[in-house]
């Protein structure tokens, strides 16, 4: 079986997402998803290439720091592991562009405009807030967007940054108390996305097919109403803005999104 490494100096989750998403298009083909958030040393890397290396692997990374980047790509090739560098090319395209460069501690930005300068911060506030990560710093955003388990919130919060937009996401579980700062968020930039209860129990029963995630615990049309209702609940207690993902694409939910957030925060963009 074929093992596909979603690897970060973060959670992870975003590579993680991207690798699902595209195995469900080849029903049928075994692969196991194994996430590996919190790469941040040498060590780390190396680790993660070795345990790859012991079995049939492709690694997919989305690591900031320009160091470690290279070394995962260096050490894949030594071991003969096929990877591929999701934030990487991205960031060298923009990097190219701006004429800037990249330091020790992430993406440093020198001499560039202040649109060109908040689009790169975009991108990596993002991958620093996905999935509820560092909950305390989002009033930083520009956007965050909420909502129970597979609306689409990492696809559509990339889509945003690559866009401009520092976006975080926060998945709304009814088990788990909602973190007191988002609840202070101004209401003027959350938006819970939702769907139809049919798309969502599709999509649920598909992923739970396909981690092997026992259905009445994500994927029981019971489960399913219940977690849409709490999300939707939340949303008219807090006056957050809504909106219905059901078959649109993330382009048309990020135009909707952009329509409803008025305008960014003002001063400087995220660091």
């Amino acid at each position: 079986m074929l093992t596909i490494y979603a690897v970060s100096d973060y959670t992870g989750e975003a590579a993680a997402h991207l690798v699902r998403s595209a195995l469900l298009q080849f029903e049928g083909r075994p692969a196991e998803v194994v996430t590996r958030g919190g790469v941040r040393t040498e060590g780390q890397v190396l680790e993660v290439v070795r345990e790859a290396s012991e079995r049939s692997s492709v690694i997919l990374h989305t690591i900031v720091e320009p160091v470690l980047r290279r070394m995962m790509v260096n050490e894949c090739r030594t071991h003969g592991i096929d990877a591929i560098d999701l934030l990487g090319p991205l960031l060298d395209r923009v990097v190219a562009h701006v004429r800037t460069s990249t330091e020790e501690e992430g993406v440093i930005l020198k001499g560039v405009d202040p649109d060109s300068a908040r689009n790169i911060r975009a991108v990596e506030f993002t991958f620093r807030h996905d999935d509820g990560e560092r909950a305390e710093e989002l009033g930083q955003a520009d956007v965050v967007l909420v909502g129970v388990s597979r609306t689409m919130k990492t696809p559509t919060s990339l889509y945003l940054a690559y866009r401009g937009w520092a976006t975080g996401n926060v998945p709304l579980v009814p088990s788990v108390p909602l973190h007191p700062a988002v609840e202070r968020l101004s209401r003027e930039k959350v938006v819970c996305l939702t769907m139809s209860h049919r798309r969502l129990l599709e999509l649920r029963m598909a992923r739970a097919k396909q981690l092997a995630i026992p259905q009445q615990e994500y994927a029981s049309p019971k489960v399913v109403q219940m977690e849409l209702g709490y999300g939707q609940d939340l949303a008219a207690e807090l006056g957050w803005h809504v909106v219905d993902v059901t078959g649109k694409s993330i382009e048309e939910v990020a135009r909707e999104i952009e329509a409803l957030i008025s305008s960014r925060p003002a001063g400087e963009p995220p660091g």
